[in-house]
């Protein structure tokens, strides 16, 4: 079951409340979007209308990049690519131990949005959590640089064992790999084989989207 602390962490990114106490640049990044703009509580993947808050979005993320000195002059090297998903396109860090992950927030209405759903994922999967290291452009387009543990799966995910867990955790099944928690408000989306590894008879969740919707 989920800890009070990580509970009340989780209705503070729902409720649009800033995050007091931490100095990542991440949690920096969604405090600096939340001071200027209303955090989504419904579920409406309408990209067009939502286009002109998005693109307003980036260009505050842009000062911010400024501010902070967050501004990558590059991607990471092509010699280290590894694959590519909806949103991102992830590399080996050169550290050997992590990846990073090159997200445009493709699948997300506003960069709001995304901030707090990789929020999320923080809070509920630590040993997988993402740190901020910067924003890129290309061909005028935002991409935010995460990097995040590097996880080598030892056998086969069992799609019941992760059922199993989520439903422990107050996420209800609600239809094929999608979930809902109806206390917190949160739909976690599309945990199949290739977003939840099995490593040491462990579940580690590499790739989550998290949706806030609130009754």
């Amino acid at each position: 079951m989920l800890s009070d602390d990580t509970q009340k962490g989780l209705a503070n990114i729902v409720q649009g409340i800033l995050i007091e106490g931490q100095t990542d640049y991440l949690t920096a990044a969604r405090n600096f979007l939340c001071r200027r703009f209303s955090t989504s509580t419904k579920v409406e993947k309408n990209f067009e209308q939502q286009s002109a808050i998005k693109k307003e979005q980036a260009k505050c993320l842009a000062d911010f990049s400024a501010q902070q000195h967050l501004w990558l002059t590059e991607f990471p090297n092509e010699e280290n690519y590894l694959t590519e998903g909806g949103e991102a396109k992830i590399y080996l860090a050169n550290d050997n131990r992590s990846v990073i992950k090159v997200n445009d927030a493709v699948y997300y209405n506003t960069w709001l949005d995304f901030f707090n759903s990789v929020l999320i994922h923080n809070l509920l999967f630590e040993e997988t959590a993402y740190k901020l290291q910067g924003f890129v452009l290309m061909n005028d387009c935002l991409f935010a640089v995460l990097k995040q543990p590097f996880i080598i799966f030892d056998s086969p995910t069992d799609l019941s064992d992760v059922k199993y867990y989520l439903e422990h955790n107050g996420f209800i099944n609600i239809r094929r790999n999608d979930y809902y928690n109806t206390e917190l408000g949160l739909i976690l989306e599309d945990m199949h084989d290739e977003n939840v590894l099995v490593s040491s008879n462990k579940l580690f969740f590499i790739d989550t989207v998290f949706y806030i919707h609130l009754p």
